[in-house]
């Protein structure tokens, strides 16, 4: 009986995440998902490119430990596999982040964008 307690406290979890409000279906979802405040927006726990269909994309990351993470998305419209910016840094194209975060004056915030993960989930992140 221990075991089986043991084994459903340590269940892995499936996060589904749902992205709505796209300009257009050009181009791919750059999924990028985040375990850890100082790798937020830098270096990805996963990732993901993901088709949009509909001016929506959904993505299923499976066999995720349970936890604190963070999701983030670029719409690369030109399939050029980064965010592309102006001369001034600001972003061309469409991104967004979990708990739809926005930062004011550059990225938004892990802290903003943190949710925890403690069984099977599904995000919903609105343009």
């Amino acid at each position: 009986m221990l075991f089986s307690t043991k084994a459903q406290q340590n269940k892995e979890c499936t996060l589904t995440i749902a992205i709505s409000g796209l300009k257009s279906n050009r181009g791919v979802l750059l999924l990028g998902l985040y375990n850890q405040k100082d790798t937020f927006l830098k270096i990805q726990f996963k990732s993901a490119l993901v088709k949009i269909n509909n001016q929506k994309a959904v993505h299923t990351f499976e066999n995720l430990p349970k936890g604190t993470y963070a999701v983030s998305f670029v719409h690369d419209e030109n399939e050029n596999k980064k965010m592309d910016t102006n001369l001034f840094g600001i972003p061309k194209e469409s991104y967004g982040c979990s708990n739809n975060a926005r930062g004011l004056m550059g990225p938004p915030a892990y802290d903003d964008a943190k949710f925890s993960l403690t069984e099977d989930q599904k995000i919903q992140i609105t343009l």
